[in-house]
């Protein structure tokens, strides 16, 4: 007995090209998404480190007098002896010897380094610079004066972070 021809399924080659396309773009957009992610995966460790060293620098500073006529322990400053004129380094100051806030004005460290003027390790590719400007008005202090302390941090990808602090003169 002859049989009939079976009739065979299967896909046609424009059925297979159109999937290949759609497999394609589908594909194509996973990998867009993932590479995205992926180039941003390093901000919030660098912002985590920017938060930390921010911290460092601003604990140094904040625990310096007012001013170089300051006592020792804190105290109200009258007069010219207030720094608010001439902030920077007094003479032949360095970082070390910092002794009030207003000496850290334009202080610039790339790599950061900390108070001994040694390199952190663990921040490189970090900048830290560092302005201080007598500030009395921003903050209502009464008749004593304030002093404005920007630390501004920028990570290895250039993103920058600003941190501010005053420093009282009481």
């Amino acid at each position: 007995m002859i049989r009939p021809a079976a009739h065979q399924r299967g896909a046609t080659l424009i059925e297979l090209i159109i999937t290949i396309v759609i497999i394609s773009v589908a594909i194509a957009g996973v990998v867009g998404a993932f590479s995205l992610i992926a180039g941003r995966s390093a901000d919030p460790l660098n912002q985590t480190r920017a938060v930390s060293l921010a911290q460092l620098y601003m604990d140094e500073i904040l625990a310096r007098r007012y001013a170089d006529a300051s006592p020792n322990g804190g105290g109200s400053v009258g007069g010219a002896d207030t720094d608010c004129g001439s902030p920077g380094p007094d003479g032949t100051e360095t970082r070390s010897t910092f002794d009030d806030v207003d000496d850290y004005h334009n202080l610039q460290d790339r790599p950061p380094e900390n108070g001994e003027e040694q390199a952190l390790t663990g921040y490189d590719g970090f900048g830290v610079e560092v302005s201080v400007s007598c500030d009395g008005g921003a903050v209502d202090l009464g008749s004593q004066q304030a002093k404005r302390i920007d630390v501004v941090i920028t990570d290895p990808s250039s993103q920058t972070y600003l941190f501010t602090a005053f420093r009282g003169n009481f």
